[in-house]
């Protein structure tokens, strides 16, 4: 193993132990941050049968620590979401879904290993990658809408109801500054899965039943299931994954934690490859990382690898002894609550659009003057420029619920920004006049 890499774990590992020393409060709430997309999904998916919720706990327990002990930063383990809805909206067998994240995953680890994922994402400009951050943002600030929509305003369903919603969100936001001190995700946590028991007790299901699971299926995904599994589900998760899932983390864990090593593009698109091409094999659920979870992660309050490895061990531990019966319980877990949580991490994710026009990469490599202090670099129509770029992306990402679509808009926009450039500048140049820069209008 290189010196290099065995330098890195050590780093990761003393850098975890003592933020998780110093930040025991919020590692362990930031834990939970992404519960919200996490336990809607994999429920659905275990109802319909198209994964394996013991195997999903089990592995995505497993890449949980492995990522914390890799990456040293909270990087999630969350599900593919394009492959995950066609699942549910198409009935995909096990055996179709495993496919699906098989397909994706290949292609995703080819790119990475060849170095072209790396080439390609350096090219794409700043102000589409906001772009793509925020949309995702807005997506969760939406989803978590659609959650919380459902909820009466009174009293008549106890558990769950739009009075649960509003107290959490005064909670939330009135400690905001305090996440140390008051853990909200671990309140959440604990409360709605109490909640969840009452419920799962008063309707006389099943209770989760204590004992060793084992993970291993002998069904094998046939040549017709791939056909189908990733014709349907998977082909359109393959650009979702590398804008989101790993051009976007990585330009996200520089903003959110600017102290610590952000993972490179291709570290990022090795792992997801590796955890699907082991964990899909035996009927987990397809996963990816994630800038929604990362954000969720950090909003309440994790710091560190240290976070997701608390997570993994408590998901194998689930997984091993549980398994398959806590179907009934997180079912029933309050969508009040879930709801505010999803909402707390997309506003988390669009926080990061604030700097665009001041202290983003390409505007702190770009704007420094001889001494090494930045300066008003960008011009009035640069800065209008950037954040027109970025808000089409954002635009039409929301407005079709697709990444993909936002992403090309964006480039679309930005290409056509460039030859109105091009042609003022060859204007000016066939005139031999020049607009002066006025700091005053900066």
């Amino acid at each position: 193993m290189p010196q290099s890499v065995l330098r890195n774990l050590k780093q990761c590992f003393f850098y975890n132990w003592k933020t998780l020393r110093r930040n025991t409060t919020g590692e362990l709430a930031g834990s939970l941050g992404d519960l919200g997309t996490l336990l809607p999904i994999m429920v659905a998916l275990t109802k319909s049968k198209s994964i394996s919720l013991t195997s999903t706990l089990l592995f995505s327990g497993i890449f949980n620590i492995i990522s914390g002990t890799l990456f040293g930063i909270p990087i999630v383990v969350q599900p593919m979401k394009a492959v995950a809805s066609i699942a549910l909206a198409r009935q995909l067998t096990l055996e179709e879904t495993m496919a699906a994240g098989i397909g994706v995953s290949t292609i995703v680890l080819l790119l990475s290993i060849t170095g072209l994922l790396s080439r390609v994402s350096a090219l794409i400009p700043i102000p589409i990658i906001k772009g793509i951050q925020l949309g995702a943002g807005i997506c969760l600030i939406l989803n978590a809408g659609s959650l919380l929509s459902k909820l009466e305003l009174n009293g008549s369903t106890w558990y769950d109801n739009q009075f649960w919603a509003i107290g959490a969100f005064i909670v939330l936001y009135g400690t905001c500054r305090w996440p140390r001190k008051v853990p909200f995700a671990v309140l959440v946590f604990v409360l709605g899965g109490l909640f969840a028991g009452v419920r799962l007790a008063e309707s006389g299901a099943s209770l989760p039943r204590f004992g060793l699971r084992t993970p291993f299926i002998t069904r094998i995904p046939t040549p017709n299931d791939f056909v189908i599994g990733f014709g349907v589900a998977g082909l359109g998760q393959v650009p979702l994954t590398i804008l989101n899932s790993i051009i976007a983390v990585t330009y996200l864990s520089r903003d959110l934690l600017p102290d610590r090593p952000a993972p490179s593009v291709t570290a990022l698109g090795i792992s997801i490859g590796f955890m699907n091409l082991v964990g899909c094999w035996f009927g987990a659920m397809p996963v990816c990382h994630g800038a929604g979870g990362l954000a969720g992660q950090y909003r309440f309050g994790a710091r560190s690898g240290s976070s997701v490895q608390l997570l993994g061990m408590f998901k194998i531990f689930m997984g091993l002894f549980f398994g398959e019966s806590l179907t009934g319980l997180l079912e029933r877990f309050p969508s009040s609550l879930l709801g505010i949580m999803v909402f707390a991490a997309g506003m988390e994710l669009v926080s990061v659009g604030e700097d665009l026009n001041s202290t983003a990469p390409d505007v702190l490599r770009h704007g420094q003057d001889e001494v090494g202090h930045i300066g008003h670099s960008l011009d009035k129509g640069t800065r209008k420029d950037r954040w027109m770029i970025m808000m089409v992306t954002v635009g039409m990402f929301v407005a079709f619920r697709n990444g993909f679509t936002g992403f090309i808009a964006g480039c679309l926009c930005w290409a056509l920004l460039e030859v109105q450039n091009r042609v003022e500048a060859w204007n000016e140049d066939e005139s031999g006049e020049s607009t002066p820069l006025l700091d005053s209008q900066i």
